[in-house]
């Protein structure tokens, strides 16, 4: 069901569609808890006060579609997932629902990311344009984005794009403090041993890693 944060329209995107050029297998598939790496991010942002959720695919579209549950997601498949992550979010604006105010931006590759992390950025972000989290070490996601820069995020372009977009507009960026280091993404076979090592789970060899989610 629908949750509001008071009047305010929340869109929730999970950005999926990375080619994991550097990792040998697709990423969105590998094995975390009792799911798959991108299954978790997604299942977490079920549970987050979105009134849509939206997840971006691309590489290995088919295997997500038919190995990950996408169960009440919106899917919007990028086939330009080559051009980094600013294609995947140029790809999603146009299917956000008119009545959106805020867009929150997640990474499928960071199980890290908590809904509680959610929740401290759309309480903290008060009207801000944009909001980022700054944890102990540094800036990172989730980011928070008013309806009026939705249409530069159409712009973006590459993997930094929407860093380069906060650096530009510095002055209108909120920071919401979440306790902690930044949560772990994965690119490589060493960042997946990583994160499962961080949530208790038995590592792999990386040769193991590109055996895992098809090839």
């Amino acid at each position: 069901m629908p949750q509001q944060r008071g009047d305010l329209f929340i869109t929730g995107l999970v950005l999926g569609a990375g080619g994991s050029r550097r990792l040998g297998a697709p990423k969105q598939l590998l094995p975390y808890r009792d799911t798959t790496l991108l299954g978790h991010v997604v299942s977490m942002a079920r549970s987050c006060p979105f009134d849509q959720l939206m997840v971006a695919i691309g590489g290995a579209a088919d295997e997500v579609r038919s190995q990950v549950d996408l169960s009440g997601a919106e899917i919007v498949v990028n086939d330009a997932y080559g051009a980094g992550c600013s294609s995947s979010i140029a790809a999603a604006i146009g299917a956000i629902d008119p009545r959106c105010d805020v867009l929150v931006l997640m990474l499928g590759d960071m199980p890290g990311v908590s809904a509680a992390t959610v929740e401290a950025v759309l309480a903290g972000r008060g009207d801000s344009t944009l909001a980022v989290c700054r944890y102990d070490d540094g800036r990172g996601h989730p980011f928070a984005f008013r309806r009026d820069v939705f249409e530069e995020l159409t712009h973006l372009h590459g993997d930094k794009g929407v860093w380069r977009l906060l650096d530009e507009r510095a002055g209108e960026v909120v920071e919401v403090p979440i306790a902690g280091p930044t949560p772990l993404d994965v690119d490589t076979p060493e960042d997946y041993q990583a994160v499962l090592a961080l949530a208790g789970e038995p590592t792999l060899t990386a040769a193991g890693v590109t055996t895992l989610g098809g090839s």
